[in-house]
């Protein structure tokens, strides 16, 4: 479970970077706001789905309460998704789960 987890933490981290390095430039700099809509609400469901993600796949993995904060703070910044990667990822093989196959 944790490694979807991992999965739904990096759709909701790029999507994140599309928001803030390739639409809001676009918008702010070019003046062309036509990304913004499209990428905003990926990001906003991608953010809702980490949200649900954490709330099933998470318990009984292992995780403090200051991780699940961690981890949940992670999604309000920028690269926070990334950041935290390494704690989810060692928590996956911790409980033998298999990695990625990306990976």
């Amino acid at each position: 479970m944790l490694q979807f987890f991992r999965l739904v933490a990096l759709v909701e981290g790029v999507t994140t970077i599309a928001l803030f390095l390739v639409a809001m430039p676009l918008k702010y700099g070019l003046d062309n706001p036509v990304l913004v809509p499209p990428l905003g609400i990926a990001h906003g469901v991608a953010w809702l789905a980490y949200l649900v993600a954490m709330a099933v796949c998470l318990p009984g993995a292992g995780f403090s309460a200051w991780e699940w904060v961690r981890t949940f703070v992670a999604a309000l910044f920028p690269f926070g998704t990334f950041l935290n990667d390494g704690l989810v990822k060692r928590k996956a093989r911790a409980l033998g789960e298999r990695a990625i196959p990306a990976e």
